[in-house]
């Protein structure tokens, strides 16, 4: 067995980091016959990210704090980056100031962490969004 066979999100968060790096190149795609998707993006938003959420078993949710202007800050939405065996590395979202902009709810901190997936009990994949990443 391998070392992620037993580990079904990180199955899951695969596909998702997938689709997030496929969302990235829309710009480049040509819109010929080999455009690997159904569908205008040019007239509407094209997302990029599908924020996540992790819950322990006991449903107590993950947060990771991180400094912005010398202040610690708590973020408990990540965006998936890369999905190693069972463990996930994940870039700290935090609530857009910005509240006009509703395709936009999440700004980038800047700061990474990584989650150990054995460690995690729920999955929760919220609404499909725009961030800005470095």
């Amino acid at each position: 067995m391998s070392n992620n066979e037993d580990c079904c999100f990180a199955k899951i968060l695969k596909v998702i980091d997938l689709l997030q790096r496929n969302a990235e190149k829309i710009e480049d795609i040509d819109n010929s016959c080999t455009k690997p998707f159904l569908g205008g993006c040019p007239n509407m938003a094209c997302f990029n990210t599908r924020p996540v959420t992790f819950y322990t078993c006991q449903n107590t949710p993950y947060s990771i704090n991180y400094q912005v202007d010398g202040q610690t800050r708590c973020s408990r939405v990540f965006r998936v980056e890369k999905v190693e065996g069972c463990c996930v590395t994940v870039l700290l979202l935090a609530n857009n100031p910005d509240t006009s902009d509703c395709n936009r709810p999440f700004v980038s901190t800047g700061q990474f962490a990584t989650i150990n997936l054995r460690c995690v009990g729920v999955l929760q994949c919220l609404p499909d969004v725009i961030v800005d990443c470095l």
